[in-house]
Formats: structure tokens, sequence, C-alpha cells
């Protein structure tokens, strides 16, 4: 059994992911910024007797990751696989978002992701064994208006962890990137507030594209099943798309040519809708509507975006 470091585990892919791992029977390290405020993966762990330890840790601090690497190594003599799952999504159009969540994006999915990368490649390669699991989303390969900061920040993640695969081959270390798309955790309800007065009246077809798709309520489990499959050798893609739309829109991209992609948002609100809804996506009654749709998710749920 392997010993695991997940990042981001206080709810949704994380927490489902440090759950799935330790009933499989992998020692579990799962941190998160205040477990204090977090206490439902301790409670699950206890009733359950679960291999679970939960530690403080912000990916965007060195000392608190270095704190948090430091304690494992204490405890074992190496980490077999760092799940990088901590991050954050900005949504709105790129004039009218402020750059400081620009650089939360960015400062979160790939520096806080880069910074775990760093103090654990170490004694992956003294031990030339070892696998680094990457979140990462189909957004990462399907840019789309007004997800401009989250697509950006996992694009350069991407970029990143594919250079880095390259470099840990002769290692014996493998990279993996996990692309989610519409999978249902609370991160919806932590989004920010998009301006009422936005120059941009075409956020109302973003908003009911995740409206629309939300309703398939694909749990944070099949994501975690994904990863325990990874974790056991079952997969070995360097890429593996995760829901039901995932593959289909990477592929519905690369069918376009970049032109066509972008100039796609010239298409009307009813050929938009009816293009959605060849596809299973639900929007209509969400476009005529008033107001944008609303995204919370319910509080039993456990959505990572794209």
């Amino acid at each position: 059994m392997s010993i695991i470091l997940i990042t981001g585990s206080s709810t949704g892919l994380g927490y489902a992911t440090a759950e799935t791992l330790a009933r499989n029977g992998h020692t579990v390290y799962a941190t998160m910024r205040n477990p204090q405020r977090s206490p439902q993966l301790q409670q699950a762990a206890d009733d359950n007797n679960l291999p679970i330890t939960i530690l403080p840790m912000d990916v965007l601090d060195d000392q608190s990751v270095q704190n948090a690497f430091d304690f494992v190594f204490s405890k074992q003599d190496r980490i077999d696989v760092l799940v990088n799952n901590a991050g954050m999504a900005s949504w709105g159009a790129v004039e009218e978002l402020p750059l400081k969540l620009f650089k939360a994006d960015m400062d979160t999915n790939y520096f806080g992701t880069l910074r775990c990368i760093k103090a654990v490649l170490p004694s992956m390669r003294k031990r030339k064994a070892g696998r680094i699991i990457n979140m990462s989303t189909v957004a990462a390969k399907v840019f789309s208006n007004f997800h401009g900061p989250y697509c950006a920040s996992k694009a350069a993640l991407e970029a990143m962890s594919e250079s880095l695969a390259q470099e840990l081959v002769p290692y014996n270390i493998r990279v993996t990137l996990v692309q989610p798309a519409f999978i249902e955790t609370p991160v919806f309800n932590k989004v920010n507030e998009v301006p009422s007065d936005t120059h941009y009246p075409n956020i109302k077809r973003y908003f009911s594209l995740f409206a629309a798709a939300l309703e398939n309520h694909e749990s944070a489990n099949k994501v975690a099943d994904v990863i325990n499959d990874i974790v056991s050798g079952k997969q070995n893609d360097f890429r593996i798309p995760v829901g039901l739309y995932a593959e289909g829109f990477v592929k519905f991209r690369e069918s376009m040519r970049d032109e066509e992609w972008i100039n796609s948002v010239s298409a009307s609100d009813e050929e938009w809708i009816n293009g959605m809804e060849q596809m299973g996506l639900k929007v209509r009654k969400y476009m005529e509507a008033d107001g944008l749709p609303q995204l919370a998710i319910s509080k039993t749920s456990t959505v990572d975006l794209f």
C-alpha cells in the first residue's frame, strides 16, 4: 500500500479522494488550510477507523508546506504519491475582474502545486520511485470566455506538468493530469460575484451551461475512483478526462480551427441553445429566466469546475 499526501482535502475532490484512498488501504495524509474549520474528514476517519492523518498546510506559504512535508517524513520513510488538489476558480470577463483574482488563481493552482512538487521531489528522485497527480481540468484544454483566470492557471499547470513528466522519466517518477468536468462539489458556493451591470451579457450562456451540466449531479467520488486507479496502476495515461462531458468537450474543441472556436460566440442565443441541447445540455430554461442562474450546491454535496 502507498503513503499518500493530498492537498485541499477539506471538501470536494480532496475530501472524496482522501476517504476513497484510505478505504482502499492506503496511508493518507490529508492537508488543508484550517483543519479546525473542517472537522468532517476527521470525524469520518474516526468513525470508520480509516488511516487518515489530517495536517494543516497552506499551499501559498513556503514554511507551511515545508512543515507538513517534514512532519510526514518524520513518521514515514517516503511519500509514494502526491495528489495536488488544492485549487480555486474565478469567473467573469477579463476586463471586469480585478487583478487580484487572476493572481489568486495562479498562486493557488500553479505556484501552490509547484511548491508541493518541489518539496517532495528530492526524496522521490533519491528513491527513483513515485507518482505525482495534478488536478487539472477540461478548461486547461478548452479555453472559454468568462473563465480566463482559471483557464490560464490550469494551462500553465499542464505545460509545467508535461515538461516535468519528461524530466522525471530517468528517475521512474510518473506524472498524471486528471481533467474533471462539471463534477459537483462546494466550489460553486464560493464563486466570486459577477457585476449586475456587466458589459458582457453573453456571460448568461456561461452560467446556463454550468447550471444545465450540474443537473447530472456527478459525484466527486467519480474523480476519487480514477485517482485510486492511478495509484493502483490500473490507469497510466498522462491526461485523464473525468465526467460525462469531459472527453466530448475536448474533442469538440479539437475539431475546430482556432478562428472557428473564437467566432462561435457570434451565434444567436437560439442557435447556441439548440447547439447545447443537441449535446444533452438543457440550457433553455436558464437562458429564458430572468437574471443569471444560481449555481449553489446543496450542503449534502461533497464542483470542482472544469
